[in-house]
């Protein structure tokens, strides 16, 4: 596994597993706990040591899954991510979800906790102070937010004392780049890593039938998911968190570290895809 610095002296895989589904959308759906176990755990084995869950997922019980499954790992060695929904932005409510998901989880803090969506009916002042506060009380490392423009960004760092934003989530592949306008290079400047989701535009990165994707495929000897990553997580402060249901996508997931496009190449596949997307 690739890894870029999160903060001073902590570093993240490029490559994390996304969970939304495992155990339900929505609600919770037990029928496939095993096999989704049996996925994460085989995920952490391979290197894709950053799990991201959220307490919506399942209605919770996407954590108690990712829980069961990291039980037999080190905790040190793992780094967990889980959101707060938009619904529980109070501050006193923000501190019980918290607690819900540390339980449905099995662990005593997580690595990022992230405001899952932003909502304009609560202040977003008391929600960072209360993150903050939870930052403070070490049950979670670091604390960011998912789904936030720059300029909310901005004002959401803004009323944080000691602590400071480090991720932003956000929907980013080559089929959506809207990120790359105002967002990205916000991040850059203020050392804030983007967490990109749905990076493979829900599979549709992953087949072939895209003329300079599958160009750059066949160029570089990858599969199409292999060079949309790479294409990703070649970008500074980037990196991806795609969800695999298989031990083989994990593996063909693998493949995109290692090696980078050129940076014609990058750029070519950059304008073709933003070219598609606006014709």
């Amino acid at each position: 596994m690739e890894f870029k610095r999160l903060d001073d002296g902590v570093e993240i895989p490029v490559l994390g597993l996304g969970t939304w589904t495992m155990g339900g959308s929505h609600s919770a759906d037990r029928s496939l706990d095993n096999l989704w176990v049996s996925v994460i755990r085989s995920a952490i084995e391979l290197g894709f040591t950053h799990i991201d869950t959220a307490e919506m997922y399942g209605g919770g019980h996407c954590e108690e899954i990712v829980g069961e499954a990291v039980e037999p790992f080190r905790r040190r060695d793992l780094f967990i991510t889980t959101k707060v929904w938009k619904d529980h932005l109070k501050h006193d409510d923000l501190k019980n979800a918290l607690r819900g998901s540390l339980r449905r989880l099995g662990v005593e803090y997580v690595d990022l906790y992230l405001i899952h969506w932003p909502n304009p009916a609560i202040p977003l002042k008391e929600t960072m102070t209360a993150l903050e506060e939870s930052a403070r009380e070490g049950l979670t490392r670091f604390i960011g937010v998912s789904n936030f423009s720059a300029a909310l960004m901005d004002e959401a760092q803004s009323y944080l004392k000691d602590e400071r934003l480090i991720a932003n989530q956000v929907e980013y592949s080559l089929k959506h780049q809207s990120p790359r306008g105002e967002l990205l290079p916000y991040c850059i400047r203020n050392n804030v890593t983007l967490i990109a989701y749905t990076p493979l535009a829900k599979g549709d990165l992953a087949r072939w039938g895209h003329n300079v994707l599958d160009e750059m495929a066949e160029k570089y000897g990858k599969t199409p998911s292999q060079v949309s990553l790479n294409w990703l997580i070649s970008q500074d402060r980037v990196v991806a968190i795609p969800k695999a249901s298989k031990l083989e996508h994990l593996k063909d997931n693998l493949g995109a570290i290692g090696w980078r496009l050129s940076r014609e190449d990058h750029e070519k596949l950059t304008k073709a895809f933003k070219k598609s997307t606006t014709e």
